[in-house]
């Protein structure tokens, strides 16, 4: 799917069908509704189009608690757009591991050495460690490891 924001009167149109947001994202279960209700909205904001590729399971629920989760990902996409200022693209994908989940998300902005690596306070207050690498076809993609739930009320116990 492809957001695109478009120029002239149909902006007005769009922020005025938008102004009541879809799905609060805080209320989803579902990792993959979180992650789109997030990022829809950035996209749509954006000044070129930016395409989306969402590679979430449903099923896979939200890692931790879900404002902090919302602002984690809220905050990587806005590091990733601010790289992508003539569009591109955001892929976006999650799987479940031995030790929690990984969420990556990969843009077509410029690579790591050139661009600011900045982790979002709400990483560390849900346990989750981001490194960043780059892609071979251009862009970085980073990938943020949520601990099982389990192992983040063992610590804070």
């Amino acid at each position: 799917m492809c957001y695109t924001h478009i120029g002239g009167d149909k902006i007005q149109q769009t922020e005025t069908k938008m102004a009541i947001p879809w799905i609060d994202p805080t209320a989803s279960r579902s990792l993959a509704v979180l992650v789109e209700s997030v990022i829809a909205p950035l996209l749509m904001k954006h000044p070129t189009p930016v395409c989306l590729d969402l590679e979430i399971d449903p099923a896979l629920s939200v890692p931790s608690e879900p404002l902090a989760t919302v602002e984690l990902i809220r905050a990587l996409t806005r590091q990733a757009l601010e790289e992508m200022g003539d569009g591109g693209d955001l892929t976006v994908t999650a799987c479940e591991t031995v030790d929690g989940i990984e969420l990556e998300m990969a843009d077509t902005g410029v690579d790591s050495e050139y661009r600011s690596q900045r982790i979002p306070l709400m990483a560390a207050s849900v346990g989750a460690s981001l490194t960043w690498q780059n892609c071979p076809q251009g862009g970085v993609a980073v990938t943020v490891r949520f601990p099982r739930r389990d192992q983040v009320m063992r610590k804070a116990a």
